[in-house]
């Protein structure tokens, strides 16, 4: 008997056996340095001359790895092994399915130090975001193994006299996931999971900054018996094999997690129906923030800090969810301001091997992005703490807090996905509100407060997917907090929800007489 879903727990670093363990893991996956990742099609490890290097972005000249490159060719013959992979895997019980996944799961959970510790070095994760990355990977698995459960013999329909009447869900076929690096083993193993356990195949092209630990999970999927041809691994530049997986006939789903540039290309290419395709494509896309917390002239003004500062740094703000912006009401405004500036100078910032609070940004090209956007703030508004950057051993920037910005600024509305967080102020709640939902996007916002009459206002003017009372604006936990945003922060099919695998499957009805 399958027990029910629970979200899998944190690890407790202040305890000296796990601290311990996680060294050793640190230690192991060093030796895996400089390891070649091949491309895997149909069950075949395809190693080619053109390879992804793999950086710390903590010591940039540090090679974590490499990861074979895929050409269009491959993206052919992974299409076809998958399209034929899917006749025999779509059969499959939907639960056989799902407890092969819950098989997968359990493997990952024993190597999970292992897995976290790659991400340290690979997507420079401070512990706990590394653990939480991992974490929650597997809760993507578990708890999407039981959804597909749930749905495995159809809702009932009505039946009339002489009548019998069978509504049920069935696979669609091919698809493709293009996973983000910020959540290089999470996102990444939920987008590829839910389709296949759905009964679908896949072929996952994962972020081109953080390819290894993507590998890890096709080494669980093949050490748990998953059939060759359902999930093809095919890493490689964007450029080169990017639309040519959106635009390929054969592929039914995409689903995407990045910028917003890129989730609109994808989802007007998508649109385009090409030659020998006989279906409209599926986009599935979570596509970013400049998310909000409101702090209330009555609220707890520690809490409001503590949840912009924890929200605005954690993983060094390289989070969709990440609250960069914080806007407070004029009576309680330099208080915030200062508890927050003081909150920020305790936070350490360096190799997160070291267990600091912040590591590195994932790249040059992020750096360079940041440190542009400091420029712009310093322009736009008052610099209170932070904006120092140092790329000479890593790609560091320490953790950024502008005040005194209009709402219509550069540094308010642009998603900049790093440590900086723009305060502004307002009059009234109404006001906070209107700032609130002056951006494009709409995923995730946080309200301080302690007066009900705004919380029940916010719950229904504050225009996000997620939106959190007395907390901060990160930290959706699977199962609790299902997680996808309106507006231009993507479809809002919600991960994590009870109807998420509903994208990845056709409804069909049986009408039988008598």
């Amino acid at each position: 008997m399958v027990v029910p879903y629970s979200a899998e727990p944190a690890t407790d670093f202040t305890k000296e056996e796990n601290k311990k363990a996680f060294k050793a893991a640190l230690e192991q996956v060093k030796n895996e340095f400089g390891s070649k990742r091949p491309l895997v099609i149909n069950g075949e490890h395809i190693e080619t001359d053109d390879q992804i290097t793999s950086y710390n972005p903590s010591d940039k000249e540090q090679v974590v790895g490499y990861a074979s490159k895929a050409t269009q060719e491959h993206i052919d013959t992974a299409m076809n092994a998958a399209e034929e992979a899917f006749e025999s895997w779509s059969e499959w019980d939907p639960k056989d399915r799902a407890e092969l996944l819950i098989r997968v799961a359990a493997i990952i959970r024993r190597r999970k130090h292992e897995f976290s510790a790659l991400m340290v070095y690979e997507a420079g994760k401070p512990w706990n975001e590394a653990d939480g990355d991992t974490n929650e990977g597997i809760d993507f698995i578990e708890f999407y193994a039981r959804s597909m459960m749930e749905l495995a013999d159809g809702k009932p329909v009505l039946d009339r006299e002489g009548e019998h009447n069978k509504y049920f869900y069935q696979p669609m076929g091919p698809g493709v996931t293009i996973s983000p690096w910020n959540f290089p083993f999470a996102i990444m193993t939920g987008t590829t999971v839910a389709p296949i356990i759905a009964g679908n195949t896949v072929l996952l092209k994962p972020a081109e900054d953080t390819p290894l630990i993507a590998y890890k999970l096709i080494e669980v999927l093949e050490e748990a018996g998953l059939p060759k041809g359902v999930v093809n691994f095919v890493t490689g530049d964007p450029s080169v094999i990017g639309d040519y997986m959106v635009d390929h006939h054969k592929t039914h789903f995409i689903t995407f997690t990045g910028s917003k540039d890129i989730g609109l290309r994808i989802n007007k290419r998508a649109a385009e129906v090409q030659e020998g395709q006989h279906f409209i494509k599926r986009v599935i896309t979570e596509m970013g923030g400049k998310d909000t917390i409101i702090v209330d002239k009555n609220a707890d003004l520690d809490l409001a800090a503590d949840s912009i500062v924890s929200s605005a740094f954690g993983y060094a703000g390289q989070k969709c969810s990440a609250g960069s912006r914080a806007i407070i009401h004029e009576d309680v405004y330099d208080e915030v301001l200062q508890k927050s500036i003081d909150l920020t100078k305790d936070l350490t910032v360096g190799n997160p091997v070291d267990e600091t609070y912040m590591g590195p940004v994932i790249s040059k090209k992020q750096f360079d992005k940041i440190r542009d956007y400091i420029e712009i703030g310093k322009e736009e508004g008052e610099l209170k703490i932070g904006g120092e950057t140092d790329d000479s051993k890593g790609y560091f920037i320490n953790p950024t807090i502008f005040a005194d910005l209009d709402p219509k600024a550069r540094i308010m509305q642009e998603e900049i996905f790093g440590p900086v967080v723009a305060f502004g102020k307002a009059k009234d709640f109404d006001e906070m509100l209107d700032i609130a939902n002056n951006t494009e996007y709409g995923l995730t916002g946080a309200v301080i407060t302690n007066t009900r009459e705004h919380w029940i206002k916010a719950k229904k003017k504050f225009h996000v997917g997620n939106l959190y009372l007395n907390r901060g604006s990160t930290a959706a936990v699977m199962g609790h907090h299902p997680f996808g945003g309106f507006k231009m922060s993507g479809t809002d099919q919600k991960t994590g929800s009870p109807d998420y695998m509903i994208n990845f499957l056709e409804q069909k009805v049986v009408s039988e007489m008598f």
